[in-house]
């Protein structure tokens, strides 16, 4: 049975951290333990660490290799990985930043490199080629933009590197409903290559997947793997306490301002009463709500410190009723999606 089929309903380890906030020592203690605890899903990007910059770029996928070649674990990790996609500020990452087949091969031999393996389980097309809104955009705008539809050159592509054993299997990642119905309809009319995974925001403060990409996962058996589950920290209510918290995300990298509005402050603000009105801390509260989700394969959790990693697997035996919904539900309705 291929690995990837394995993913349902757990969590998985986000690695972006290593190589930046966290040493080469920090990342495997991490995944030493994610292991023990039974986590044996890893992702990663070309481009990490986070943010992005060319003095560290490449770091995180080298730190999972040296693990890779210490451990001797590869085969018990599901390993993910992904191309980024056309972004001016990451032009060190390689001369042309498309999907074309130079591009894509290209990427994928150098991941491969830097992780010390010989395959990847899961590759990811990071962001779409074309214009459209991610990445905090609300709405869709029309925009000029040079982008042809290449989906089904990009799928031949991959077919050619699952053929080579290079990769496994294939997904998207911050794709629109309408980007994930173009890859479901050219492998299916095509017979090439289906993806299998959808890596989107999704959280108590974004719950936009729910409209158009939810359904699409429970009618197509796609599997939606949540990212930023606990909104770059903003739901853990540690901003709550009055601490300047230097090292925090947020306060490193005020450029990721999507968790900072008032809108996205006041609805922690309510979450975090909800919680502990049922003797729950809101970082519980807030990863049980996105792993509960039937359309939910994966909880992708970042931590950068031992003790963050430890309470976030914790979370797992949390369940929370359907009294707790409809008061989650309740702050929704009246601040809905605050941190698109």
């Amino acid at each position: 049975m291929s690995k990837i089929k394995c993913i349902t309903n757990y969590f998985q380890v986000l690695t972006m951290t290593f190589g930046q906030q966290n040493t080469e020592a920090e990342g495997h203690a991490q995944m030493d333990y994610a292991l023990e605890k039974g986590i044996n899903f890893f992702d990663t990007a070309e481009m990490y660490s986070v943010p992005g910059q060319k003095e560290t770029y490449g770091s995180t996928e080298k730190i999972i290799g040296t693990w890779f070649k210490k451990s001797g674990k590869r085969e018990e990790i599901i390993l993910a990985s992904k191309i980024a996609g056309p972004n001016p500020g990451l032009s060190y990452v390689r001369e042309n930043m498309d999907f074309s087949p130079e591009s894509i091969k290209l990427s994928v031999e150098k991941s491969l490199k830097r992780l010390q393996t010989d395959y990847i389980d899961l590759y990811q097309l990071h962001w779409p080629e074309r214009k459209t809104n991610f990445f905090g955009q609300r709405g869709f705008k029309v925009q000029n933009d040079a982008w042809e539809d290449n989906i089904h050159l990009v799928l031949e592509t991959l077919e050619g590197l699952i053929q080579q054993g290079k990769i496994n299997h294939i997904g998207l990642s911050n794709e629109t409903p309408w980007g994930i119905m173009r890859f479901l309809e050219e492998s299916k009319y095509q017979n090439l290559p289906r993806i299998k995974t959808i890596q989107n925001p999704y959280s108590l403060l974004n719950r936009l997947f729910e409209n158009g990409s939810a359904e699409i996962c429970h009618r197509e058996n796609l599997g939606l793997l949540a990212y930023s589950p606990l909104g770059f920290g903003r739901l853990t209510a540690k901003f709550m306490t009055g601490k300047s918290l230097p090292n925090s995300r947020i306060n490193l990298f005020p450029q990721f301002s999507r968790y900072n509005s008032a809108q996205s402050i006041e609805a922690t603000r309510l979450y975090n009463e909800i919680a502990i009105r049922n003797g729950l801390t809101l970082t519980q509260m807030a990863l049980a709500f996105v792993t509960q989700q039937a359309f939910v394969s994966s909880n992708i959790i970042g931590a950068t410190t031992m003790e963050q990693l430890q309470e976030n697997i914790a979370t797992i035996e949390v369940v929370l009723s359907d009294e707790i919904i409809a008061e989650i539900n309740a702050v929704q309705a009246i601040i809905p999606d605050p941190a698109p």
